[in-house]
């Protein structure tokens, strides 16, 4: 008789599905602007965690911008070391809780997960939201804060204060040069404050990581314009700061030059959720800063912008909201879990429909937009479908609100006064790829105002980039007296 080898049970990855993040039900969201993703509790995190394969060589650290040790942090999760776990991540990423609510893990970490390729990869950002998270309930308001080394005697100055800027100032702080954020508006965050709604990314969490840098002894300085408080001449010649990083973000929308753009209640994105995000007009009249919205909302344009501009409508509306998208479901750019949100929440979609006109009252206020159906032709510059307007299938839709939420463009504040750094046709700063090193010496740049919008995990790679390699720069100057 021949003896039969036992069969090895299958890994649990793949037979385990990958455990569902619980979520607030639509009639509560509509509610207000409580977080809608709730985060897994320890069993579905410990689960989840038991799913990774702990391969030999693990493609998702390569995966990740900023090379966080994915396997060891999981494998501290299975093992209920969450405390170790929240350690192992902060080594190369200090705001977990941001990067695990709006990173698009499913884009980078998780669609090289080797799991992905026939079954469900591994839920990598819910599972570093879950560490956050654990970590902050269980720390009693105290900030565990590492050994800093001694003064290098160079200071530093980083303009933004956005995941790019963020990410550079603790980098440079922990190399043991004095950092100082200069920040243009009067609370710090970058798009994290002023871009992303507060049901998924509520600014408590913000603040806290901001906090987390101040008690690391870098300085913040908001109201403060670089170009207008101060040129950048003059931050390194009068203030004395060695080196620059410009991380100021791509903060100005992209017009639609639609005839009846500049009627009132057309909005861009960027002026829509900056009211309701960062001036709290979602929570009048506790707030005086209210935001004028009517019962018929258009957003026009079908990325992340839009869909978080979308669902702000219909917490701030009591009538339609519907999203004007010139390509078809398939092309939609915005992330699969916030479209998702969108649709269960009550926005209507209109694919492949592109604005021609924007038609006003005797007033001055939007009354209605003209579109055009479309079809799909060949692939553009960007490598999706062009649409293709279909000629007589021009119609009218009665509107009183309309967001324009098709891109944004960079500010040309700080440039005006530094003409000596390099910029390309569109405005973005040109900078070296592999250093991010501008065009004037010792002044860096990264995130959006390089190359135009990206991800919040990318422009945290950028500014940890950008960090190592002012560090070298410095290494070529003379530690000044302070």
């Amino acid at each position: 008789m021949v003896e039969q080898k036992e069969k090895k049970p299958k890994p649990k990855g793949m037979t385990v599905p990958r455990q569902h993040m619980p979520e607030l039900p639509v009639e509560e969201r509509l509610k207000g602007f409580r977080e809608v993703a709730l985060g897994y509790t320890e069993e579905s995190a410990r689960i989840e965690a038991e799913r990774c394969l702990q391969c030999k060589v693990p493609h998702c650290i390569p995966g990740c911008p900023v090379n966080i040790d994915i396997p060891r942090f999981i494998q501290q999760i299975a093992e209920g070391d969450y405390m170790g776990a929240a350690e192992t991540i902060k080594k190369d990423n200090f705001m977990p809780a941001i990067c695990g609510r709006v990173c698009q893990q499913e884009n980078q970490c998780e669609a090289v997960c080797v799991l992905a390729k026939k079954y469900e990869s591994v839920a990598v950002g819910r599972l570093e939201r879950f560490v956050a998270d654990w970590e902050s309930a269980h720390s009693d308001g105290r900030m565990s804060l590492p050994k800093l080394p001694p003064p290098s005697g160079h200071k530093v100055g980083v303009i933004g204060s956005g995941p790019a800027g963020l990410t550079a100032a603790f980098d440079l702080r922990m190399a043991g040069h004095e950092v100082t954020i200069f920040e243009g508006l009067h609370k710090p965050g970058g798009v994290l404050t002023y871009g992303i709604p507060e049901f998924r990314m509520p600014n408590p969490i913000i603040e806290e990581n901001v906090k987390y840098l101040l008690a690391l002894g870098v300085e913040l300085r908001c109201d403060f314009v670089v170009g207008l408080t101060a040129t950048v001449d003059q931050l390194m010649t009068e203030e004395g700061y060695d080196a620059l990083f410009i991380a100021t973000g791509a903060g100005l929308p992209k017009f639609l030059y639609l005839e009846g753009e500049n009627l009132c209640g057309v909005f861009s994105a960027n002026e829509f959720l900056t009211r309701v995000n960062l001036m709290e007009s979602y929570k009048f009249p506790e707030r005086d800063t209210p935001m004028i919205i009517g019962t018929n909302v258009a957003i026009i344009g079908a990325g992340n912008t839009a869909m978080d501009a979308s669902r702000t409508a219909r917490r701030l509306s009591k009538g339609r909201v519907r999203i004007i998208y010139r390509r078809s479901i398939h092309e939609v750019p915005a992330r699969a879990e916030e479209f998702e949100h969108a649709q269960q929440e009550g926005v209507e979609f209109l694919f492949l429909t592109a604005p021609v006109r924007i038609l006003g009252n005797e007033n001055g206020w939007v009354r209605a937009i003209e579109v055009q159906k479309c079809d799909l032709g060949e692939p553009d510059e960007s490598g999706r479908a062009r649409p293709v307007p279909i000629e007589g299938s021009n119609y009218i839709i009665e509107l009183d609100t309309i967001i324009n939420a098709v891109g944004t463009s960079s500010n040309k504040t700080l440039f005006q006064t530094a003409p000596d750094i390099a910029r390309d046709k569109r405005g973005y700063v040109i900078a070296d790829p592999e250093t991010l090193a501008t065009s004037k010496p010792g002044v860096y740049a990264g995130g959006d105002i390089v190359g135009g919008g990206a991800t919040v995990i990318k422009a945290m790679g950028d500014g940890r980039t950008a960090a190592k390699a002012i560090n070298e720069y410095l290494k070529t100057l003379a530690p000044k007296e302070r």
